[in-house]
């Protein structure tokens, strides 16, 4: 009796475990729970939606090498790490490009703001590039250490990596921050419920 009911425990485990490492979906969007960037699997550390009042706007996913839990763990985890947005509606990217530099500005010092000026150039120039994102179409800041932040936007890299760790830390502080543009998703994509 007691090797039947362990082993019923321990497929039960086998099961759930299986269950918690698949991917998951949000608003019908896939999170998966790990990627490869630049030859290192990342996990999953969060996932939510992004909402401006009533509206639905991206699904945003985090990946690093570690847990992290505050924008400090996130800037000192070893290797790559990625943000990704998957829109859910359609959005003007120059509008969409603004926000980001708003946030910024929300969430970084006053004397450290003409450092990271040129890349908040740079940025805006990207989205407003591409006109509009459309419901589907994904954008993703890559860190890699050896590269820098790279953009992707519909597929696409969109520049040369940004080499300045300050303008990454600047840009993620849009969603980690002391003053997140939304708290909510802060916490999903911190995993912190």
């Amino acid at each position: 009796m007691r090797r039947a009911l362990h082993a019923l425990f321990l497929a039960a485990g086998l099961c759930w475990g299986t269950t918690a490492l698949a991917s998951m979906e949000i608003a019908g969007i896939k999170v998966e729970d790990n990627i490869t960037i630049a030859g290192t699997k990342l996990q999953l550390n969060g996932a939510g939606i992004r909402y401006k009042g009533p509206f639905k706007v991206y699904v945003g996913d985090l990946y690093t090498t570690q847990p992290v839990k505050s924008l400090d763990e996130l800037i000192a985890a070893p290797g790559p790490k990625r943000l990704t947005m998957t829109f859910l509606r359609e959005i003007n990217s120059a509008d969409f490009g603004k926000l980001l530099t708003r946030g910024i500005e929300d969430n970084t010092p006053k004397n450290e703001m003409s450092k990271i000026i040129p890349g908040m150039i740079r940025m805006g120039d990207i989205f407003a590039a591409n006109k509009s994102f459309a419901p589907g179409d994904v954008c993703a800041l890559e860190w890699d250490p050896a590269k820098g932040l790279s953009i992707w936007a519909k597929g696409k890299l969109q520049a040369e990596p940004f080499k300045d760790p300050a303008f990454f830390k600047a840009l993620m502080s849009i969603w980690f921050g002391q003053t997140p543009a939304d708290w909510k998703l802060k916490d999903a994509l911190l995993g912190i419920k």
